[in-house]
């Protein structure tokens, strides 16, 4: 598909236009809805130093400013990350079903923070740095050990084998997650939030360090967006044509990882984004990644705004985990890939 066709041009806007929408939704909406014109209103006074008008209560600058503008921007971002990070992992695997979770990340990652859970570290102002940093490293890790013997062990590194060696470390931790949260049965409740994600608490802070990671990581991959378009081609097309498939495969999954990781140690694991929204996004754009990446920032993160606002609308006041809206959604639409398929 052309990027410069008027047609993918109208079809980037509109999903531009809807993904604005999403956010500006799930900033005004909630258990207290902040009307428009108030909204405006009080993000204008705040970067700009503007005066209120005095129909605008205190307590509605406090929740839009300190509560529901960073806790939508860290869905949108996470969401976009997680998409994007599908998309890579699909296109260097040429597999519909692969994501983060195939190969271990968002285990690996769920395994160091509850470490510093478990400990009571993350209850500490010294908590508040160690337990984002621990899931990243954790999570990067896992993936450059997934990495490291599926080329130790098949010298082709061939798909299958990572997703293999992915899998069985997956599921390795997750037993392993298991018997931590079943002898430590006093942070049970903390563990199992965090392995169905929340949103709930972040706050500008978080905002700018995971707006620094997706940005970087999303630059990064559109550069190799080239690269991608031949690997999902094949090994055998891509190297024919002069791509070091086996170099290009170890960044884009470190990279992959990384956003992954990024999201999981600040939310918790939330998954089926990272599956449902390239998906979505490949049937309306086609496969060309220099267009497909940034759709997918897009598109997965309204699609994470919009999941966030039911999470904390549908019970309020009491929240449902992020994970369990996703995995409504996103398990259906797993099975339907999978059968898919095999018609």
């Amino acid at each position: 598909m052309n990027i410069n066709s008027d047609k993918t041009a109208l079809k980037m806007l509109t999903a531009s236009l809807v993904g604005l929408a999403a956010l500006i939704v799930g900033i005004c909406a909630g258990s207290v809805s902040i009307a428009l014109q108030d909204t405006f209103s009080i993000i204008q006074a705040k970067l700009f130093g503007g005066t209120l008008s005095s129909s605008v209560d205190a307590s509605l600058v406090s929740i839009l400013w300190e509560i529901r503008i960073p806790r939508a921007l860290c869905a949108f971002l996470i969401g976009g990350a997680l998409a994007v990070s599908g998309a890579v992992i699909q296109a260097i695997l040429q597999n519909p079903l692969a994501s983060s979770y195939t190969l271990g990340v968002s285990s690996g990652a769920c395994l160091g923070a509850a470490v510093i859970i478990i400990t009571g570290v993350g209850s500490t102002a010294l908590g508040y740095i160690l337990l984002p940093l621990t899931g990243f490293l954790c999570g990067l890790f896992t993936v450059i050990l997934v990495i490291l013997i599926a080329s130790r062990l098949d010298s082709g590194f061939k798909n299958h084998t990572i997703i293999l060696f992915g899998m069985v470390f997956s599921l390795f931790v997750n037993a392993l997650l298991t018997m931590i949260s079943a002898l430590n049965k006093e942070h049970m409740q903390r563990l199992v939030l965090w392995q169905m994600g929340t949103f709930s608490g972040r706050r500008f802070a978080h905002v700018a360090v995971i707006f620094g990671f997706v940005v970087a990581g999303v630059v990064l991959m559109l550069f190799r967006s080239r690269e991608l378009d031949l690997m999902s081609f094949g090994d055998e097309e891509a190297a024919a044509v002069g791509v070091d498939t086996r170099k290009n495969k170890i960044i884009l999954l470190v990279l992959a990882s990384l956003l992954t990781g990024i999201s999981v140690c600040f939310t918790g694991v939330i998954g089926f984004v990272d599956l449902v929204i390239p998906h979505i996004v490949r049937k309306i754009f086609g496969s060309t990644h220099i267009i497909v990446l940034p759709m997918c920032l897009i598109l997965g993160g309204a699609f994470m705004t919009l999941c966030d606002l039911l999470a904390r609308t549908l019970l309020a006041p009491q929240e449902i985990p992020i994970g369990a809206i996703t995995a409504l959604v996103g398990a259906p639409f797993f099975l339907w890939v999978y059968f898919k398929g095999r018609t």
